[in-house]
């Protein structure tokens, strides 16, 4: 029989690693409470269109949206098409104004004069104003946008006249700047404001400075810039940094739709680092497309979940349109607004300005420790699959140094992203693995202390020392003891990764980490590896011999497979690829309404949503694994089943890669759902037990 030495130096490497990724793992947890202030937000033209369709007093709406806990308007530079709409100034097409002066309808003598003269060309747009705050404001920014060389001051009458050399439709849409008429009514009723400005063409710093005066006086809270740049991309960033910093306001970056980083404007990443990570925070809105679908509890639930575990601090509600059976669309909207509100309360956050995680960055000392213990679990793991390195005890000390060696210095020199990177890859690997691989030598020395007992004693004796078969509840409890420790250890890992990548950037989802489909894979090869080093799978008489791996592989591959068989190994195959396309940021294969609802109610149940693939796959699959050691059911059911454990313990290890996520929340995923798993492997235990009894009645009779 192989026996496998676990090296004490590596251990203790491992263990100090540990210590200092505990370390900042507790850092990581203190900076992360910190951080629980939300600001809820809603459009300002949307409160506007609530009260237009229902016939409302805008002001009562505001009124009551503040009451029902929004903190903050989102306000948006306006648009001629508004501001035509709300009959403040008017942009009409020169070919109307030409069509109406031939079909009779234009009334006004001024006007037909003109057209008379030729002096109004058919493509053209005049802008005429009627609210003159508005008209000024917009004339300034107009000229700043398109260039003054496009913009002729026209006389019709007493009154002044825009006439802009414009294509009328995207003309219309165009960016014009804030009003201060809305930035003024947002501040009269107490809120803040989430300013959403876009760039310029050819911006200048002239053109940012102008933007950042019309703010000035007003409660900013948040800038979240609108369209594909950000306000002095890409050649006046510095400017916007300047007077983002001047004035504190937050910077917020909006989440991707597929939750993987951010919508990408150009700029942002140099605004964010030149402000500094400390003044930057996460914002998300559900999609337009997604949210009519969307029941209104399951939205408010979202917002729950999303804030809790994407560290969202920015929350950008979205109206409904329609409204709610018996409810008008202003009672729809405050249902849902005053719903969101209470449940994030609950849930400990408090309103207001968006709160930021402070500028962290753990010790490099701590951090090179955490690459130590790295480099020596690999070399641990290698020492335990190859018989030769597992007994050259200086060889393995030799390449433990040399490989901590390279993982540490580039970290203690005040680099090593690429390193860390790798460190973290490793560590969500192998961890897993090793706490498997532990089990099973602890397995196998069960078994080989059972034999020498059975070797020592005399033929005669023999049949008195054969014990009975282990009883259902001994199995029970090593199963459940042995799950919980191979998750303490595995859990290790997620230490390890936690510690190798926290930091401010990795919080934010400025860097994420790379590979967690990786880890679905990897971890299944390697404990196969080693499972073959130990166990003989096609013949079990020889399980306490020396075993060549390669010609087990070979007989495996020769072996005649019946249909029923290879069908099983199919839909094993296909279950296993949806697995791991559903698995990581992105988003993968669409997620069935009956799970939506089950996830949904798992998490209302706990503090944090245990995942799937562990309490109903990976954690059941190891409690049966124990049982099939010691039923001596078939080699081949009982390696299938270590494989599919290793799942369960590589997803709790996983779940950390998600660094956006607090630890503690992580953590707890990783306990409820070993709770959980073993629950439901204690059931699966029982239910073939007695399954296994009522067929061998059957047979028996």
């Amino acid at each position: 029989m192989k026996k496998f030495f676990y090296n004490r130096i590596l251990m203790i490497a491992i263990l100090i690693g540990l210590i200092a990724s505990l370390v900042i793992a507790w850092q990581r947890h203190e900076v992360e409470i910190k951080n629980q202030q939300i600001d809820i937000a809603v459009d300002y033209e949307s409160l506007w269109n609530i009260a237009e369709r229902d016939g409302l007093n805008f002001s009562d709406v505001l009124i009551n949206a503040k009451e029902a806990g929004i903190t903050s308007l989102a306000i948006y530079e306006t648009t001629y098409e508004k501001l035509t709409r709300r009959g403040k100034v008017i942009a009409i097409a020169g070919s109307e104004i030409v069509g109406n002066y031939y079909n009779g309808s234009l009334a006004n003598d001024n006007w037909r004069q003109l057209v008379a003269d030729g002096a109004i060309d058919a493509n053209k747009v005049y802008i005429i104003g009627h609210d003159l705050a508005a008209y000024v404001e917009t004339k300034d920014d107009l000229i700043r946008r398109i260039g003054a060389d496009r913009v002729n001051i026209i006389n019709v009458g007493d009154s002044e006249v825009l006439e802009v050399k414009a294509q009328y439709s995207p003309f219309m849409t165009m960016k014009i700047g804030f009003l201060t008429e809305e930035l003024e009514t947002a501040k009269n009723f107490g809120f803040t404001i989430l300013a959403r400005p876009s760039n310029y063409m050819n911006c200048s710093a002239e053109d940012i400075h102008a933007v950042f005066n019309r703010l000035d006086g007003y409660p900013i809270s948040e800038m979240v810039f609108d369209g594909p740049e950000v306000l002095g991309a890409t050649k006046e960033i510095k400017t916007t940094i300047e007077e983002i910093g001047r004035r504190n306001i937050i910077f917020g970056l909006i989440e991707d739709p597929t939750q993987l980083q951010f919508y990408k404007q150009t700029g942002m990443d140099q605004l964010a680092k030149g402000l500094g990570y400390d003044r930057v925070a996460r914002l998300y809105a559900i999609p337009k497309d997604e949210q009519p679908k969307l029941q209104m509890n399951v939205a408010v639930n979202r917002w729950s979940s999303t804030d809790h575990e994407r560290n969202i601090r920015i929350n950008l509600l979205r109206i409904y349109e329609k409204p709610l059976q018996g409810m008008t669309l202003y009672e729809t909207n405050m249902k849902y607004f005053r719903n969101t509100t209470e449940l994030l309360k609950a849930k400990g956050f408090t309103l207001g300005k968006a709160s930021t995680f402070e500028d962290y960055y753990p010790s490099v000392m701590l951090r090179a420790l955490v690459m130590i213990g790295t480099a020596a679990a690999i070399i641990l793991y290698l020492s335990l699959i190859s018989k030769w390195l597992n007994a050259n005890f200086k060889i393995q000390l030799i390449s433990f140094g040399v490989l901590a060696l390279l993982m540490a210095i580039p970290v203690l020199m005040g680099a090593g992203n690429k390193v860390r990177l790798i460190a973290a890859l490793a560590s969500a690997n192998l961890f897993p693995v090793l706490a498997v691989i532990w089990q099973l030598d602890r397995i196998r020395f069960i078994k080989l202390r059972e034999h020498l007992k059975l070797r020592k004693i005399k033929d005669s004796e023999r049949p008195m020392m054969i014990k009975e078969p282990t009883p259902l509840r001994q199995i029970i409890l090593m199963a459940v003891i042995a799950l919980i420790i191979t998750g303490l250890m595995s859990m290790a890992g997620a230490a390890y990764l936690s510690g190798a990548l926290s930091d401010v950037e990795y919080f934010l989802e400025i860097q994420i980490f790379r590979g967690i489909k990786l880890t679905f894979v990897l971890p299944l090869i390697l404990v196969s590896i080693a499972f073959l080093q130990r166990f003989n799978v096609i013949d079990e008489s020889t399980n306490l011999k020396n075993i060549d791996v390669v010609s087990q592989i070979k007989k495996i591959l020769d072996m005649p497979i019946k249909v029923k068989t290879f069908i099983i190994f199919l839909i094993a195959a296909l279950a296993f690829v949806v697995l791991i396309a559903r698995s990581g940021h992105t988003a993968g294969m669409p997620v069935s309404n009956a799970e939506i609802q089950f996830r949904s109610f798992l998490e209302n149940l706990f503090y944090a949503r245990p995942r799937s693939k562990e309490l109903l796959i990976g954690h059941p699959a190891f409690m049966l694994a124990i049982m099939a050691y010691f039923k001596r059911w078939k080699m081949m059911i009982f390696f299938g089943l270590v494989v599919v454990a290793t799942l369960g313990q590589s997803s709790m290890v996983e779940t950390f890669a998600h660094m956006r996520t607090p630890i503690f929340m992580s953590f707890m995923r990783g306990v409820d759902g070993l709770l959980v798993g073993s629950l439901l492997g204690i059931i699966s235990m029982i239910a073939i037990h007695f399954y296994s009894k009522w067929n061998n009645k059957i047979s028996n009779s």
